[in-house]
């Protein structure tokens, strides 16, 4: 049922529209099982509910979507499992002739649950009746291009080879689960098991520090989020330009890659997604392909900034295809070059490794972005920036550290939060002291096989 955690008077509104919801399609199924027993002319179709000014986020998505009768219907015999399950009771009746269901009620088994899980069929049964006219009618219902498959709502578990599309499984998606079930806020969030997950700072545009090229480039790619749909329409290039956006960040690590990626969504509104790898990439031949449609299809519907970090261990050179797995090494890379000229987002890779990169993945780049490890003018702004409002002693000299130690501004946190802490460890009055932060250097020198000698 619905989850207590929406707050009281939210959750009162968004069950009684629920509800109101449950006890239509309970209506609908009456009915089709009355005109199954006792055929006739058919009573005129119960109507559902009003939602034009009701509460909660199944209205919003109702109106939002602007779904009609039959597209509500599906989404509510999608949600009955979860919702009521007793209702679909009715359609477990076995057929005494076969000992099985009723072929026209489709339906599958669950391993656990064990209520009734609809298919297309089951729909096609309360929508359909014996109508084939209707039947033939309602598909465009379930492609899709439909409203509620587009934005992701319902996902149809296709059937086995050779078997009617419409023993496809009907199934809420996770996504919609938790915002019509529990009531997440729905802004576009990808479920807990997605393969990506949202990175966002705190900082701004003026936290960070680059040289005028590296920024020159930057300021290329916010043009391009501010005006690329106006050169696509207004100044008609769409047929020349594509209207995606695929950049390579590549630099030492610490110089500002993740934090760039980060800003130019906050600044521009976009949710920003980094990649997980380990959950893209399978040993098994076309599952990654499958991760990564997933990945760019969710991506393209809610208009999220994918950033692929050590882009190199999937972006990489091609080999010379000797066996099975280098072929479908290859194969994915093929794919991936593909899904990147079709996407119609922003795509940023980053890598520690340039030379590393595929060759066809440098041509399809818009923009490649060098951060460089900052100079000493660049090293003591961050020195600056990261310590300011820290109390630090007199003998702490920035410019001198910024002038003795080739350190990117990831290294410097690393520094900031060491000193900060042998501080602390000390006790009152906390004061950050010269030995501090040089003990803090030295374990970022380490890092990189590099010693300090005092």
């Amino acid at each position: 049922m619905v989850d207590k955690s929406i707050p009281g008077a939210r959750l009162a509104g968004h069950a009684g529209v629920l509800e109101r919801e449950l006890a239509w399609l309970r209506e609908v199924i009456e009915q089709q099982f009355s005109l199954r027993y006792a055929p006739g002319a058919p009573a005129a179709a119960p109507r559902p509910p009003p939602v034009a000014d009701a509460p909660g986020p199944y209205a919003r998505l109702l109106r939002r979507l602007g779904l009609d009768p039959d597209a509500r219907l599906l989404l509510m015999l999608a949600m009955a499992p979860h919702l009521a399950p007793e209702l679909l009771d009715s359609f477990q009746l076995q057929n005494q002739a076969t000992g099985r269901r009723f072929s026209e009620f489709g339906g599958v088994t669950a391993q656990v649950h064990t209520g009734f899980l609809p298919t297309l069929e089951t729909a096609m049964f309360l929508l359909a009746g014996t109508s084939l006219a209707r039947r033939l009618e309602l598909q465009a219902l379930f492609g899709p291009r439909h409203a509620l498959r587009a934005a992701r709502v319902l996902e149809l578990d296709a059937p086995p080879v050779g078997e009617p599309s419409t023993a496809a499984a009907l199934r809420l998606s996770r996504e919609y689960q938790a915002i019509l079930l529990h009531g997440a806020d729905g802004d576009g969030a990808a479920p807990d098991d997605f393969s990506a997950e949202r990175i966002a700072t705190p900082l701004e545009w003026h936290d960070l520090v680059l040289d005028d090229v590296t920024r020159e480039q930057i300021e290329m790619i916010n043009a391009w989020m501010c005006h690329g749909r106006t050169l696509l329409e207004d100044w008609g290039l769409s047929r020349r330009l594509k209207p995606g956006y695929r950049c390579l960040f590549h630099g030492l690590p610490g110089t500002g890659k993740t934090l760039t990626a980060s800003l130019l969504g906050k600044h521009h509104g976009v949710p920003v997604y980094r990649v997980d790898l380990s959950r893209i990439v399978s040993k098994w031949i076309g599952e990654t392909e499958k991760n990564l449609a997933s990945l760019f299809d969710r991506a393209q519907d809610q208009n999220w900034i994918l950033f692929f970090d050590e882009a190199e261990a999937l972006f990489g050179r091609r080999t010379e295809a000797h066996t099975s797995n280098d072929r479908s090494a290859n194969q994915q890379i093929a794919y991936l070059l593909q899904r990147l000229e079709d996407f119609p987002g922003m795509v940023i890779l980053s890598t520690n490794q340039h030379g590393h990169m595929d060759d066809a993945f440098a041509r399809r780049f818009q923009s490649t972005v060098l951060f460089p490890m900052p100079d000493a003018g660049a090293r003591l702004s961050l020195w600056q920036k990261l310590f300011h409002g820290v109390a630090v002693a007199p003998e702490v000299d920035f410019h001198a550290l910024a002038e003795q130690y080739a350190l990117a501004g990831g290294a410097i946190i690393n520094v900031l939060r060491h000193a900060c802490l042998r501080a602390l460890r000390r006790g009152e009055p906390a004061i950050v002291e010269l030995a501090d932060i040089t003990t803090g250097i030295k374990h970022e020198l380490q890092k990189d096989g590099h010693y300090m000698h005092r």
